[in-house]
């Protein structure tokens, strides 16, 4: 870890939140309320998040699965999204999910007309605009998490 936390200080808790009081917990917040509020498939969602997790290096983001009513992505779903490209086990939008996420974390200014035409075939503007945040936020996160040596010892509060 590359900050140094206080003896018996949650470290996630202190950064997130003691040392930056007017940033951290609205940051937290944002955070959250892409896994409390999303309207996207299972499938989609950690098919974008996964990827963004594999591209930051985030330990914590590549272990953590996410759970809507019990269910989670099977265990191999995260070596499809190594492999989205060609796996067989994705269907359109969450290939493109997984593609958007690539795309965005690493070369956001190559996203032309023809992968929004294909966007937009499968994703309505809402979902567009939703991803976008949730890949935003995945993104910033993840790696602020990863360069400051958060992520090996992430475990969000009440886990």
């Amino acid at each position: 870890m590359r900050i140094d936390v206080p003896e018996g200080q949650h470290p996630i808790e202190y950064v997130w939140g003691d040392m930056v009081p007017g940033i951290g917990p609205a940051a937290a917040n944002f955070s959250l309320s892409v896994y409390a509020h999303t309207t996207l498939g299972l499938r989609e969602f950690e098919a974008a998040r996964l990827r963004v997790a594999q591209i930051n290096g985030c330990s914590f983001c590549l272990d953590w699965r996410t759970e809507r009513d019990g269910e989670k992505v099977e265990e191999e779903f995260a070596d499809a999204v190594t492999e989205w490209r060609t796996t067989d086990r994705f269907d359109e939008r969450t290939r493109l999910a997984a593609e958007y996420a690539e795309r965005y974390t690493l070369d956001h200014h190559r996203l032309d007309d023809a992968f929004w035409e294909r966007m937009t075939a499968h994703y309505s503007q809402l979902e567009i605009v939703e991803l976008t945040m949730s890949i935003g936020s995945w993104l910033a996160f993840g790696r602020l998490n990863h360069v400051l040596g958060l992520d090996t010892v992430c475990v969000l509060p009440g886990h």
